[in-house]
């Protein structure tokens, strides 16, 4: 490891780096039950509208990993953290004092915007230090910890907003920010050394951005991620509908998401002890064709039924397809990355950003067509995967042929 002694340990790094990133995941998830009490107070027809709070927070995060992404390679990692902190934090404060649905959703952009700092350049801290199979081994154990946040989110959220009412998450959020900038600035060295860093200009600036994009198996790959985060997404927004409401789990619905979210964290266990061995590529490969198949043979079974699934098969599916998507996050971003180390700063932004100009709509697309069945979902998560095999094997020859 490429940590100098005076620097934190690997534990204490990787968990820097995946609370860091999981303050987006603190920040969607512990609202998710308060989807009810929001549509009663904004007086709105369907929580379906709320669902967009999520979905916008998304659009701010992909303009903010493009802002923060490149600002990082000419200020710093840390500067370029600490203040998208602080715009999360405005965007928390603002949302807490809304009085209105419109107002509301602004500051759930500015939040992403905000967060697209930690969410970008917290890779691109990753990458100062680590390549390739060592990235993805890293980044696995990252998602290890980081996903313990959706897994207790919820349920401390329905906590928080049957005590103080769901406006004081906000409270929660800003408090949230404040202690990992304090933690960044004061345990982690700047990885990205002076000497190293790009002068602030548009030429650098568009220079870096066409040797990103000239990349075609960076690009593949991000929008590999894109693709299946799209379906991801999609879960994420309606888990509460399906889940508390369709399938009538009502207050314990924090609890089976919490249970789910298992998968991911499985899975990047698993991937951070078997990517050295296996490699990036097969993982990745196998994970999508899982998806896929399983997901065709559990659209094909709804509709010759006529029926939903129960719940206990669903929730098998779900786990299933959250832990592929688990060995698809680490290494995808470990792929996208390989070849953009002069430019991690960049990198991680046009991949971060490109991956959620994707999903993001794809999210709303595919919310729109739920009416009290899981079908859109699933069918959702085959074709994407489908896709994502495509994007990912023509990336992985593309690989396979430059470096021959």
């Amino acid at each position: 490891m490429n940590i100098k002694k005076s620097d934190i340990s690997e534990v204490e790094f990787i968990s820097l780096i995946a609370m860091l990133m999981a303050l987006v995941a603190l920040s969607i998830n512990m609202i998710l039950p308060g989807f009810q009490s929001m549509t009663d107070d904004f007086s709105l027809p369907t929580p379906n509208k709320i669902g967009l709070s999520v979905s916008l927070l998304y659009a701010g995060l992909a303009l903010g990993q493009v802002l923060f992404g490149s600002l990082s390679d000419g200020i710093g990692r840390k500067m370029a953290i600490n203040t998208g902190l602080l715009i999360f934090i405005v965007g928390a404060l603002l949302s807490y004092a809304s009085g209105s649905f419109p107002l509301f959703i602004a500051g759930r952009i500015i939040q992403g915007i905000g967060l697209g700092a930690p969410r970008v350049v917290t890779i691109a801290i990753v990458r100062d230090k680590f390549e390739g199979r060592q990235m993805a081994r890293i980044m696995s154990f990252v998602m290890v910890i980081f996903v313990f946040i959706p897994m207790v989110s919820p349920y401390l959220g329905q906590l928080i907003i049957q005590k103080f009412g769901w406006r004081s998450l906000f409270l929660v959020f800003t408090a949230a920010a404040i202690s990992m900038s304090v933690w960044l600035n004061f345990r982690l060295d700047e990885t990205h050394r002076k000497a190293d860093r790009s002068t602030l200009t548009l030429s650098v600036f568009f220079g870096n951005f066409i040797e990103v994009i000239s990349s075609p198996p960076a690009m593949l790959h991000a929008a590999t991620l894109g693709v299946c985060s799209g379906a991801f997404i999609a879960y994420l927004n309606m888990s509460q509908q399906i889940l508390q409401f369709q399938y009538g789990l009502g207050t314990q619905y924090p609890l089976y998401f919490a249970f789910m979210s298992c998968g991911i964290a499985v899975a990047s266990f698993m991937n951070g002890r078997a990517v050295v061995t296996i490699g990036m590529e097969r993982l990745t490969i196998a994970a999508l064709l899982i998806m896929a198949s399983l997901s065709i043979c559990l659209a094909i079974g709804i509709a010759a039924s006529g029926r939903d699934p129960s719940i206990m098969l669903l929730l098998s599916y779900l786990i299933i397809m959250l832990f592929s998507f688990g060995i698809l996050v680490s290494n995808l971003n470990a792929m996208a990355m390989r070849s953009l180390g002069n430019v991690a700063g960049m990198g991680a932004a046009i991949v971060g950003a490109l991956s959620t100009f994707l999903s993001v709509p794809l999210a709303i697309w595919i919310g729109n067509f739920y009416i009290g069945s899981v079908q859109p979902l699933v069918l959702a998560f085959d074709v994407l995967a489908s896709f994502g095999v495509c994007l990912c094997t023509a990336a992985i020859r593309l690989s396979v042929g430059k470096s021959k």
